[in-house]
């Protein structure tokens, strides 16, 4: 269903019988284990070429799915495409060791193995970014894995399993299932509770993460999970303003705020408040002049009604009530900058994942760094300040995954060079340069010489 245009784009048949799916991966496993380490390296650079060669056909569908702009599918494709590079790159460095031991004579090995197979769940919102990243950490470990597409966006997925096939992945290391919304908790938890999958990987909303994390546990089975976020921007009273204030713009308002990462509260210094407020509502306006796209229209409603209900001062953006004649479509909502928000308001505390931010004024760093750690939420977060020893020292405190200081998108930043993840409600376990750790176990085996 396409949010923009509001009609069918594709049809998915759901998968009726997960259990013949399970039986089409056991023998594989071990193949995927045994599969030589340069051929894999070799498979996703070709991986990366071919996402060049159909990056309009797979940026047009998840435009078509999603609703997302030409610059947010673009940024997917391209960040995707290195994703699997830095992978490729990666798969050489597992390695064990071969410790010394206390007794003479006794020698040790310590082997780094793959789980065997491995579910792998990624959202609609970013499914080239984070789709990839569900399984090829696991597959370049040497797993196999389950891509369970996301019901909002089931050919964006496709297109990631027919891209890695084409590049040479053997039959059966990779399988794709679609699930129907009627059958998507009742088959999950039946693939969850199967003893041939090791280990799950989850990336979406905190409230389905712990109920995967319920699942995994009660099945001691392993779990990385990337949740969602509040993401706070310290901008100190030293910032340089236009960029800070262009910096959450962005960071709050790309792809609508449907982002994880989204700049959700912006936590102002008292004396450079009133001006930085002109100049964000300024850059909000100049950068995001057009209506967002949400992806149903209940995160239209869920973001409409609370912003009718706030007095007019406590609006900076757009600076007047009611919305204008187009904002009637179901899928639809302008960028909303909220002012003098307190911590009773359910906007304080509660991810928005969409086109929403708040300012909050604060006066000290005490009061800065209580504000951002006030949220069970820790994934990323951002501060603006020309006096580096000051953010850095900011940073260190700030209960986050990551901390990005001056950083381009405020508080949206990832790339393939760098471990990602989050804490506290945000999730555990890493993406990124740490990634290939997740996805293999250590055995130790000893031996008289």
């Amino acid at each position: 269903m396409s949010p923009s245009a509001i009609e069918t784009t594709s049809t998915a048949g759901a998968s009726a019988k997960i259990s013949s799916k399970f039986n089409d991966l056991k023998k594989p496993t071990q193949h995927g284990a045994t599969y030589p380490r340069l051929k894999k390296r070799d498979i996703f650079l070709r991986a990366a070429e071919i996402i060049l060669e159909q990056k309009a056909a797979l940026e047009e569908t998840m435009i078509q799915e999603t609703g997302s702009d030409p610059i947010w599918a673009g940024f997917n494709t391209h960040l995707a495409r290195e994703g699997l590079l830095d992978v490729a790159g990666r798969i050489t460095s597992i390695e064990g060791s071969i410790p010394t031991l206390s007794e003479h004579g006794r020698s040790a090995l310590i082997y780094k193995e793959p789980y065997g197979v491995i579910l792998g769940a990624a959202p609609w919102n970013a499914p080239y970014i984070l789709g990839f990243r569900s399984i090829t950490y696991a597959l370049a470990a040497g797993n196999c894995a389950i891509l369970k597409a996301p019901e909002f966006s089931p050919k964006c997925s496709w297109h990631i399993c027919d891209v890695l096939h084409k590049a040479g992945l053997p039959k059966g290391v990779l399988t794709f299932i679609t699930l129907s919304t009627e059958d998507a908790s009742p088959r999950t938890t039946q693939m969850i509770e199967s003893p041939i999958i090791k280990k799950i990987n989850f990336t979406g909303s905190t409230r389905i993460g712990r109920i995967y994390g319920e699942l995994a546990g009660k099945n001691l089975k392993p779990v990385v999970l990337e949740l969602g976020g509040k993401a706070n921007v310290i901008v100190w009273e030293d910032a340089d303003l236009k960029l800070a204030a262009a910096e959450c713009a962005k960071g709050a308002f790309l792809h609508s705020g449907q982002i994880c990462m989204s700049t959700e509260r912006v936590l102002v210094h008292k004396n450079i408040a009133a001006e930085f407020e002109t100049e964000f509502a300024a850059a909000t306006a100049q950068i995001f002049p057009s209506l967002s796209t949400l992806i149903n229209p209940h995160g239209v409603i869920k973001k409409r009604l609370p912003n009718h209900r706030l007095p007019l001062k406590r609006r900076l953006h757009p600076p007047r009530h009611g919305a204008p004649p187009q904002l009637q479509t179901h899928h639809q909502n302008v960028p909303i900058i909220l002012k003098s928000v307190t911590p009773s308001m359910d906007i304080y505390n509660q991810e928005s994942f969409g086109p929403t931010v708040s300012v909050i004024e604060i006066s000290t760093e005490e009061e800065a760094l209580r504000i951002a750690n006030d949220t069970e939420y820790g994934l990323s977060a951002g501060i603006f300040t020309r006096d580096l020893q000051r953010g850095l020292r900011m940073a260190r405190a700030v209960e986050s995954g990551a901390v990005h200081i001056n950083g381009q998108n405020g508080t949206v930043h990832d790339e393939a060079g760098l471990p990602h993840g989050g804490v506290k409600n945000s999730g555990f376990g890493r993406f990124g340069s740490t990634g290939l750790s997740e996805w293999v176990r250590t055995k130790t085996v000893t031996f008289m010489n």
